[in-house]
């Protein structure tokens, strides 16, 4: 099902892994910040561009899902990660506003 572009905003796109038996989201460390970040996508392209340039761990299946920004705070809050926004070349676009509803 599409997005309508009002509510496009509201979702972002990040991997989860091992999406057939505990289905987390790829989680990685900031060695520069220190901090436990999920990296996410405003879109589907962006992602699968930079799929390739991220650190996975070897034999573990991943999946590229849409989710809703409150779901994604929610988890990442109850696992002490932050959300960044990344580009199609795995450039840190910036952290996501903290704050409930949509991408600012």
């Amino acid at each position: 099902m599409a997005v309508k572009n009002s509510q496009a905003r509201d979702w972002l796109y990040v991997f989860v892994y091992g999406p057939e038996t505990r289905a987390n989201f790829l989680g990685l460390y900031n060695q520069e910040s220190e901090q436990n970040i999920i990296p996410a996508f405003n879109s589907r392209e962006e992602a699968q561009d930079c799929f390739l340039e991220l650190p996975r761990q070897k034999g573990e299946k991943y999946e590229l899902q849409a989710v809703h920004v409150d779901d994604l705070r929610k988890a990442a809050v109850n696992n002490d990660f932050i959300i960044v926004l990344v580009d199609g070349n795995g450039k840190i676009i910036g952290a996501l506003p903290e704050q409930e509803g949509g991408v600012a």
